[in-house]
């Protein structure tokens, strides 16, 4: 047949081989399609708007997945043509070239089991066929195999890093919704903080938070509390005092209007609002992964060492975290002998890394991204040369990566991030998600709406010059505003009480929070 030694071409392929390979391919991508608009659907359904978003987002990383194929498609042969010295080609090689090149024959077998031998056996004659393309003493830049190799590890790191955030925020979630009992608790009155409020006094030093968090004063104190904190995270890292004291200190910061206020529905809806921004893939990730790959050298064992990084990363997030809560009892204790009324904590962006308590977000996204690169690069070699593989390196290097790999994963499920989500409301501010998403959308609207008036007014005042149209302008302005503020004000008034927490110095920070959501 005719094609050469590039294999045949369209021209020389049976129409039903055509016409079934893309019926299967247009199949399975509609049947995709079609899972994700019902399953947005569903999440729509359900009111579930941080995860439709977060839906979306995975569709971003799916559409940015297809056009990194895309250019590696259209642009492989023009890549493959580019030549480089044999010297420069022999530097910084994952495998030494003197060992045993039959190492990498372990996925042939495995994929020509399913397809017999036809598209590795196309790829290997066009890297045969591509490497006659250069000069004497030159080399391809990179093959057409060693391309589609690449292909493949992309998709897989995305596959797995979705897939092990998505695990993530399913196992913690379960554990942050166990606390839903203390909330009922409060709900039912079985702990009334109104109750709790009107107690003539609390003795400081013999409160169950205080017994479990503070450890005297001093430097060796200071230095017991960090390790103390250390060790906190891996066994009930949030007790039910710390809940409720935690709970308390929030409300009556930030809605002292409402001492019921549901605080757990909160931190549910702020940890799916994260769930997005977690599930991606941002732009210094991928330069994460440039150097990762441009360290996988020979020798080297720089995986072995990488794997360190998010299991450090990891315990210092966790100590950090639960060292807040330390802080929190610490300030109380050393102000305090006993106290009117309930121990309320005070919340503040002292506490945290540069006063910044979303940087603690940013954290766990990376501490994510890496382990799954580290457990998608692992499946991949696997499957694509072989455990044997010189790329695999030994197997005391696998075996220690694979149980770090594993506890990250554990830990940050079931410890990181429900500390995460309970610790930072402890800062001097709160989240658009205080509010339910129908009174956000409707304070939104409002704010965009007044922006607008103020605009046309501004601009009403200075084309007309008489004094009456400005007066009517303005008149004008009023009226809207207070047609638009009308709906808000019933909207406020389902918070059963938010309005004293703005009387008592947050509107700013409502105001504030609800504009740049807005603008977003």
């Amino acid at each position: 047949m005719a094609g050469g030694e590039e294999g045949q071409t369209l021209e020389y392929t049976p129409t039903w081989v055509v016409a079934v390979v893309c019926s299967v391919i247009v199949l399975i991508s509609l049947s995709v399609e079609r899972i994700l608009h019902y399953l947005g659907k569903y999440l729509k359904k359900n009111n579930q708007k941080p995860l439709f978003e977060a839906l979306q987002k995975i569709k971003e990383e799916l559409m940015l997945l297809g056009f990194i194929s895309l250019l590696l498609v259209v642009f492989q042969t023009r890549i493959s043509k580019l030549c480089i010295s044999e010297d420069l080609a022999n530097k910084w090689l994952p495998c030494d070239i003197k060992k045993d090149a039959s190492s990498t024959s372990h996925f042939q077998t495995f994929f020509n089991s399913f397809v017999p031998g036809a598209t590795r056996r196309l790829l290997a004659e066009a890297s045969a066929s591509s490497t006659g393309s250069c000069k004497e003493g030159k080399v391809p830049l990179l093959s057409i195999t060693a391309l589609h190799h690449l292909h493949i590890f992309i998709f897989v790191l995305a596959v797995v890093h979705v897939t092990f955030c998505a695990l993530t925020i399913l196992f913690g979630g379960a554990k942050i919704r166990l606390w839903k009992r203390w909330e009922d608790a409060i709900q039912e009155k079985e702990y009334n903080p109104e109750e709790v409020l009107k107690t003539k006094f609390t003795d400081v030093q013999d409160h169950a938070f205080i017994r479990s968090r503070f450890l005297g004063f001093g430097k060796d104190s200071a230095l017991l509390g960090w390790l103390h904190s250390f060790f906190k995270q891996f066994y009930g890292s949030v007790s039910k005092t710390d809940y409720m004291t935690l709970r308390l200190g929030f409300i009556m910061t930030h809605c002292r209007g409402n001492l019921k206020y549901n605080f757990h529905k909160y931190m549910i809806r702020t940890l799916e609002a994260d769930f997005k921004k977690v599930v991606g893939i941002s732009w210094y990730l991928w330069v994460f992964v440039v150097i990762f790959l441009l360290l996988n050298v020979s020798g080297w064992h720089a995986y072995f060492w990488i794997a360190f990084f998010p299991f450090v990363l990891l315990l210092a997030v966790g100590t950090k975290l639960e060292h807040v809560i330390t802080q929190l009892a610490l300030e109380v204790a050393e102000k305090h002998v006993a106290l009117p009324g309930a121990l309320i904590v005070q919340p503040s962006d002292d506490h945290f890394w540069f006063h910044r308590p979303r940087i603690v977000l940013l954290l766990i996204h990376i501490i994510l991204f890496q382990n799954s690169f580290e457990m998608a690069f692992f499946f991949w070699i696997w499957a694509q040369y072989g455990f044997d593989s010189c790329i695999m390196g030994e197997i005391g290097y696998i075996i220690p990566r694979l149980v770090i790999g594993v506890f990250i994963q554990f830990v940050c499920s079931y410890s990181t991030l429900p500390l995460y989500a309970i610790v930072t409301q402890m800062g001097t501010s709160f989240k658009k998600d205080i509010f339910e998403e129908h009174i956000q959308e409707g304070i939104v609207g409002w704010a965009q709406q007044a922006k607008k008036n103020k605009r046309k007014a501004a601009n009403g005042s200075t084309t007309h010059h008489g004094s009456t149209t400005t007066i009517s302008t303005h008149h004008g302005s009023s009226q809207v505003d207070q047609k638009e503020t009308a709906p808000l004000r019933v909207q406020m008034a389902e918070v059963g009480g938010m309005q004293s927490a703005m009387e008592e110095g947050n509107a700013g920070e409502i105001e504030h929070a609800t504009v740049s959501h807005g603008h977003k």
